[in-house]
């Protein structure tokens, strides 16, 4: 089984993830323009068992703006790590933060929040996909 290593920005906390992402995307929600400062958050979600820390779990600490997602970071450096999202039972493990990782997004969620257009040919979501409780519906690129 492929697996893919990570750390945050000081090196402190070490992740680890086995296998294949579930999805992957960009994210382009306020929160995650606001958390990530970026104009938009390239996302690797994965099934939890195939995330696990491996070094510096005393050193993550959270915050949940929502129920939906708990932000994890580094209390050293502040180095985003990961975000739980408990409702979906998927963990985003951000994709700058997998070294190796061949990153090949699939869509663009909360796209009509975007503040950077982006004109890739992928699909445009409006939020979510229906599955994940969005309404699933695509919007222009």
């Amino acid at each position: 089984m492929t697996t893919y290593k990570g750390a945050c920005f000081c090196g402190a906390v070490e992740i680890e993830t086995a296998g294949e992402p579930e999805a992957m995307g960009y994210c382009h929600c306020a929160s995650c323009r606001s958390w990530s400062a970026a104009p938009v958050n390239a996302f690797t979600l994965w099934k939890p068992q195939n995330v696990r820390v491996t070094k510096g779990a005393e050193r993550i600490a959270s915050f949940a703006k929502t129920d939906l997602s708990h932000r994890q970071y580094c209390n050293s450096c502040g180095g985003h790590l990961m975000t739980e999202h408990p409702p979906l039972g998927l963990v985003d493990v951000y994709a700058a933060t997998l070294a190796g990782l061949d990153f090949a997004p699939g869509v663009h969620v909360n796209y009509a929040e975007t503040v950077l257009p982006m004109r890739d040919g992928l699909p445009k979501l409006k939020d979510f996909p229906a599955e994940l409780g969005g309404s699933g519906v695509a919007v222009a690129e």
